[in-house]
């Protein structure tokens, strides 16, 4: 089975465009897999421990439990009106992976790999971890990217992840296919150089901090708040499950392989931590995940771009785009204006534009003018035709080519250059209609057979491309396929895709606009 998961989302916030660029992109890539006639398995959700959750619910003067399962909620909301179908929820409070933690806890304490010391050392608040000289900058400070920065002394717990690091140099080093896109690996390269000579400390005692998962071999302490988040990614997929467990067979699942996530938490935690902490639990080399590392939705700004900031106030709620725009422009814009693994300025007017040009003038219009035609000169019905000039034949034969550059970036993960196939395949049809113009040739009734013919192939670049485009528009893609009255066309796998999909004698239905114009002016 292929196994998606991603990033779980902090509950100590809202859900941004960031967000849900990720959801979305997992999304669309399980379902494009399943439309492959693959067994595929989505898992998403939160993470909802942490000391800024416990602080943030202390000032609301609520209990930490109650103000996840708020924020939680605001989460659910989104990814329901972005149209999610994921195929398994994590909420890191769930006691079933409360118990995988202590068991895996427990194993390395038992192994030795965890071990009990005094530090005394300057603590990020914001990222929930101590820090050490590598992390100052050139002026021999810690940067605004570690927020608040005090200094402690305490106890605590730590991993042995200098037991590790080399293996982990040597396995990134020879493993290309461990994170995508390639040019990432330089920077898991140096954070390893950083990591090499210290340990992680994965505990913090209950007298500052009791909104965690408790050590099992010591009530005094809970987890560190990545020690429980990362874990998800394998709870979930059923890792040590109990007997009786709905949770799925993990042997069917592991290793993942797309595990989706932004480039900001690539190091250390996802390239670093995770690896290592597996490595210490006995997964093999053949068993460490596919880190696939997406880039930043930046604000253009009068001195340039720069990243969306809740301090800063220049965050794009999600929801409110789906409200304005709907769903479909939302979704396809996300994932058709920013290449896999880099970074791009969110604009709405590119959002507007991309719609009204690629899906309302181009998709839109083709449907349109193929079921209003069909319906005026043809009864309604695909009618058979002896016409077929070449400008029929290059239109057929452009479908090969357009499936093959589909598929190839879809496996790629190359969603924008995937569309790109799908909207020059549709243009070249819609240049095809101009050719031949059949609202003119139809008034002579001794061209029927050539508007016969053209309709035909109008109607056939419609269905094959509501196909193409359902992972990524679904819903939009059902009301295309409700029109053309096909619901074979949700069966069908990419695999069975060719020419002639929808059979002489075909009936279709009167055109409703599925892509409406979105005016500019209603932009604010």
């Amino acid at each position: 089975m292929y196994y998606i998961t991603t990033a779980i989302d902090y509950t100590n916030g809202t859900p941004h465009i960031g967000h849900a660029y990720e959801k979305v992109l997992a999304d669309v890539l399980n379902r494009y897999r399943k439309q492959k006639g693959e067994e595929s398995y989505f898992l998403t959700g939160v993470d909802q421990h942490g000391q800024k959750v416990q602080q943030t619910a202390e000032k609301e003067g609520v209990n930490p439990n109650t103000y996840v399962k708020r924020v939680t909620k605001g989460f659910t909301t989104a990814w329901d009106k972005l149209g999610l179908e994921f195929d398994g929820w994590a909420e890191t409070t769930n006691p079933l992976h409360k118990e995988c933690v202590q068991q895996i806890l427990q194993k390395l304490y038992d192994e030795g790999q965890i071990y009990k010391k005094q530090y005394k050392g300057f603590y990020s608040i914001r990222q929930e971890q101590f820090l050490t000289d590598k992390e100052r900058n050139d002026a021999g400070e810690f940067g605004q990217e570690w927020g608040q920065v005090e200094e402690r002394d305490e106890e605590n717990y730590y991993f042995r992840l200098t037991d590790h690091v080399e293996w982990l140099r040597q396995f990134v080093e020879t493993n290309d296919d461990f994170i995508i896109p390639a040019f990432r690996k330089a920077d898991v390269l140096n954070a390893i150089e950083r990591a090499e000579d210290t340990d992680l400390c994965i505990s913090r005692p209950k007298e500052r901090l009791r909104w965690g998962i408790e050590l099992p071999f010591d009530s005094e302490f809970v987890t560190f708040v990545w020690f429980d988040a990362l874990i998800n990614y394998i709870s979930f997929a059923g890792y040590n499950k109990s007997e009786g467990s709905e949770l799925p067979e993990f042997n069917s699942l592991w290793p993942a392989n797309l595990h989706i996530i932004g480039k900001d938490i690539l190091v250390p935690s996802h390239s670093i931590y995770w690896p290592c902490m597996l490595k210490a639990m006995g997964f093999s080399d053949d068993e460490m995940p596919t880190l696939l590392v997406h880039g930043w939705w930046n604000i253009k700004s009068t001195s340039g771009s720069e990243k969306m900031s809740k301090s800063i106030g220049n965050v794009v709620d999600p929801v409110n785009l789906v409200e304005q725009f709907g769903q479909d422009a939302v979704r396809y814009y996300l994932v058709r204006d920013i290449h896999t693994g880099r970074d791009s300025d969110y604009d709405i007017e590119r959002l507007l534009m991309l719609f009204n040009t690629e899906l309302a003038n181009n998709l839109g219009n083709l449907c349109n003018r193929a079921l209003n035609m069909t319906k005026r000169y043809s009864e309604g019905v695909t009618k058979e035709s002896s016409f077929d000039d070449e400008s029929c034949k290059q239109l057929r034969e452009s479908l090969d080519g357009a499936l093959a550059s589909y598929s190839e970036h879809m496996d790629k993960h190359n969603i924008s250059f995937a569309l790109e196939a799908v909207i020059g395949f549709i243009s070249g049809a819609n240049v095809f209609a101009e050719l031949h113009q059949p609202w003119t040739i139809a008034k002579d009734p001794a061209n029927a057979e050539q508007v016969h013919a053209v309709l035909n192939h109008m109607l056939e670049v419609v269905a094959i491309a509501s196909v193409l485009l359902k992972p990524i528009i679904p819903e939009a893609c059902e009301r295309i396929q409700a029109q053309l009255k096909a619901p074979f066309l949700s069966e069908l796998k990419f695999g069975e895709l060719e020419w002639g999909i929808i059979p002489l004698g075909h009936e279709v239905a009167k055109p409703k606009p599925v892509f409406p114009r979105i005016q500019l002016e209603k932009a604010e």
